[in-house]
């Protein structure tokens, strides 16, 4: 359980901005809007009686709740494929492992691509759909510590936006480097270790209404290179994709007393929609996603 209070989050991003600006990003004018907007988050009433306890879900349960809606838009697609696309579309065609596969997303790229597709993901409404989206591929119920695949069976292992919800990833390489045969490569994109310190953790809804968030945590690019480097794998690319300028990300402020901007699970993007200068100023700066292309040796 966890207990977000808007104000925490909005006087957060002040902060960030504010650190910028002490860094010499900005001005003397920022400096002073920030500080004013800062009171005036401290003095809205309706901000102090918006908290929340947030109970943390397992993603198991967590995506049951969402598979049915997890295809909708989602901003963070539009910034990993194009880029695992680019990857996966130099290497050779063999068998393919979607870890984490959820509703297909990266089995159907690497089913369109020619690729013999494993998909193995924790739940089984994930893999429902993942089974209609690629008919043609073979789905496992499985644990990315324990994968349900063979020794040095598959030439490519992708992973799209789920080690974010492992305590750690040591013993997840190791998984995919097992599987992996000699010179195979591995392909992971998932949340920017900062945007998740920023609160970028997927809300959802329990089952009995309460408000929750996926179980999520913080690896910094340094824990992918020691887990990494550790059981053979080489790094061949790092990207980090910034939101593009103008995403919506933080709308403008609205007219009157700030207020909280919308029920708790569709914070903190809302949220930011109450700060927005400062929002872009940190948002702006803050890659979205890390995206790594790993190769085993031999």
């Amino acid at each position: 359980m966890s207990h977000e209070d808007p104000r925490a989050y909005l006087l957060g991003l002040e902060g960030l901005a504010l650190l910028r600006a002490f860094a010499g990003e900005f001005g003397r004018d920022f400096v002073a809007a920030r500080i004013t907007e800062i009171g005036r988050v401290l003095a809205d009433e309706a901000l102090a009686v918006a908290a929340v306890d947030v109970e943390r879900v397992d993603p198991v349960t967590g995506y049951r709740l969402w598979s049915a809606t997890y295809d909708r838009p989602n901003p963070a697609f539009d910034l990993d494929e194009p880029v695992v696309e680019e990857i996966v579309g130099a290497l050779p065609v063999g068998v393919a492992l979607d870890a984490a596969c959820g509703t297909g997303r990266y089995a159907g790229l690497l089913a369109r691509r020619g690729h013999r597709v494993i998909g193995v993901d924790g739940s089984p409404d994930m893999l429902a759909r993942a089974r209609t989206r690629v008919p043609g591929g073979r789905f496992l119920l499985g644990d990315l510590h324990r994968l349900p695949v063979a020794d040095s069976r598959v030439e490519l292992v992708a992973c799209g936006l789920a080690l974010t919800h492992v305590p750690a990833l040591e013993p997840v390489l190791a998984e995919f480097a097992r599987v992996l045969r000699p010179g195979g490569h591995l392909v992971i994109a998932d949340v920017h270790p900062e945007r998740v310190a920023q609160g970028a953790v997927p809300p959802v809804r329990t089952a009995d209404g309460r408000p929750g968030r996926l179980r999520s945590h913080r690896h910094p690019l340094g824990d992918y290179l020691r887990a990494a480097l550790a059981v053979g794998l080489q790094v061949r690319r790092c990207e980090e994709p910034f939101p593009p300028a103008g995403d919506g990300s933080a709308p403008a402020a609205p007219a009157g007393p700030i207020g909280p901007a919308g029920p708790s699970d569709l914070w903190p993007w809302s949220l930011a929609g109450l700060v927005p200068e400062a929002a872009r100023a940190v948002g702006a700066r803050t890659p979205a996603l890390v995206v790594w292309h790993f190769q085993a040796g031999g």
